[in-house]
């Protein structure tokens, strides 16, 4: 157990492409294959009921079990079975992990040594971004919105505190995989929003998605 944390030194760990977990924020998950299944009976079991969730990290010629270095762990927060045996979760973010190293064993699924060093910041009080122009920002996710077909409760958005506006969209917004880990690897408020304006302008400009243009 990580003394400065209470948090433990090694997790399960759940690689899911496309998917972020944010400190603070929360990510439903619906599960089915049976390795998670055992994995999510396992965390119930522990009193953290950590789960870590990572990127995939493919990289050519070494196959596709690779994972990214920076993930971010989740408490299970909600828990409901299905009739057929599936289970819905909810995760709560708690803390961004480095993986240090995979665990070898016998379990179903992929365990990490993890260290938390670096991401204190993530198990203390909400951020807050002192440079939001909120009113610009909106203008843009709209023009960003209406080219992608989205609808949204824009009251809602003005109303939502800093960083559960920043870190709700970052986690919903479709990116690509190597956007949301620098979404997720950002190491303030700030620069996650910088990120995210940069990306939603990219993409408005006409970026790497075919026929969205400012």
């Amino acid at each position: 157990m990580n003394k400065n944390t209470d948090l433990p030194d090694t997790i399960s760990i759940f690689p899911l492409g496309g998917a972020l977990l944010l400190p603070r924020a929360r990510l439903p998950l619906h599960i089915f294959e049976p390795r998670y299944l055992q994995m999510v009976e396992d965390a119930l079991k522990t009193d953290e009921r950590l789960i870590g969730m990572i990127q995939p990290n493919e990289v050519s010629g070494r196959g596709g079990n690779g994972l990214q270095t920076i993930g971010c762990a989740g408490r299970i927060t909600q828990f409901s079975e299905t009739e057929d045996g599936r289970y819905m979760i909810t995760l709560g973010g708690m803390s961004r992990f480095r993986v240090v190293n995979e665990v070898e064993g016998f379990s179903p699924y992929r365990k990490c040594d993890v260290s938390w060093d670096g991401f204190e910041r993530d198990l203390g009080r909400d951020e807050e971004d002192a440079g939001f122009n909120r009113e610009n920002f909106l203008d843009l996710l709209g023009r960003y919105f209406d080219a992608q077909g989205l609808s949204a409760d824009w009251d809602t958005m003005k109303e939502a505190e800093d960083e559960l506006l920043i870190n709700s969209l970052s986690m919903m917004l479709e990116l690509d995989p190597e956007d949301k880990q620098a979404l997720l690897e950002a190491p303030s408020l700030v620069t996650r929003r910088e990120t995210l304006v940069t990306l939603i302008e990219y993409a408005l400009r006409g970026g790497s998605d075919e026929g969205v243009m400012q």
